[in-house]
């Protein structure tokens, strides 16, 4: 099972890096004049996704360092989001799904579902206009602020002991899943929501581990295909995040045994409350003009 799970994961990001090279080869003349810092692109990858690893979201961190350093504009800011973070999470979930605890027909559901969510929702973010994409990572900012809290504070329950669902929890779980795959695709990260959703349907920590990573892994990489077919992510950030992220991401697995990201969880959530109430005054100064 675990064998067929991690071949799945390599052969779906296989494709996300076929079409990614492909289309960096077309545009190569083009991909270091896009606007973000060739110099710290290095330094954040490996930062983002160095705390990713730990359950820093980098969906949140980079929503709300990428359009206060100028770096992507707000329209390509959800295709960035998702393309620059398929690599690093496939390199997390290699690393970390070592044994299956769960139902293998809960598992097959949850993915399924988050990944046509994930398939689906491209097609209509490129057609949104700026500002109500503005809106949606406003949201998607105090959305995951929010559930940092609640992880500190004990809110989200952690102490469910099913390693399966059925009946009204699978279909609620699956229809949840598909809404987060969905939401993945304008600026609101599926991994914080996904862990709350099995935790509340009462699963074991255990058992809603590979869910979530395995939902995060296959959705991200199908919404990232899209994407960039679409044309309508910044390819410069997605390289740089897709080499030097993934040694974040393996310098915490393998290097870093512990960390201790409570102070970094506070800074974190001061951050993304910071973005979200200066994007919602740049949305109503531009509402009033």
């Amino acid at each position: 099972m675990i064998k067929i799970l991690l071949g799945l994961i390599v052969l779906i990001n296989l494709g996300f890096v076929f079409y990614f090279i492909r289309d960096l080869l077309r545009h190569r003349s083009d991909v270091m004049s896009e606007p973000a810092t060739t110099w710290a692109l290095p330094f954040s990858s490996f930062i983002i996704f160095l705390l990713s690893t730990f359950g820093i979201s980098d969906f949140a961190i980079s929503t709300a360092l990428y359009p206060k350093a100028k770096w992507v504009s707000i329209k390509k800011l959800p295709g960035t989001l998702n393309t620059q973070c398929v690599v690093p999470v496939a390199a997390m979930a290699l690393s970390y799904i070592t044994a299956i605890t769960v139902d293998i027909k809960t598992l097959a559901v949850c993915i399924i579902a988050a990944v046509i969510g994930a398939y689906i929702g491209p097609r209509f973010v490129v057609k949104l206009p700026a500002n109500t994409i503005k809106k949606f990572v406003t949201a998607g900012l105090i959305i995951a602020a929010l559930m940092i809290l609640a992880g500190k504070f004990n809110w989200i329950p952690a102490n469910g002991t099913a390693t399966s669902l059925s009946g009204w929890k699978l279909m609620l779980t699956a229809i949840l899943l598909f809404i987060y795959g969905a939401l993945n695709n304008i600026g609101i990260g599926s991994y914080a929501l996904t862990m709350a959703t099995v935790y509340a349907m009462g699963l074991n920590p255990s058992a809603a581990f590979p869910i979530m990573m395995g939902a995060a892994t296959f959705s991200v990489s199908t919404s990232s295909i899209q994407f960039v077919k679409l044309a309508d992510y910044s390819r410069k950030i997605t390289l740089f995040t897709s080499t030097f992220g993934v040694l974040g991401v393996l310098v915490a697995v393998f290097f870093v045994k512990s960390l201790d990201t409570s102070m970094l969880q506070w800074l974190v959530i001061i951050v993304l409350l910071y973005s979200a109430i200066s994007m919602a005054l740049s949305l109503r100064q531009k509402g009033e003009a």
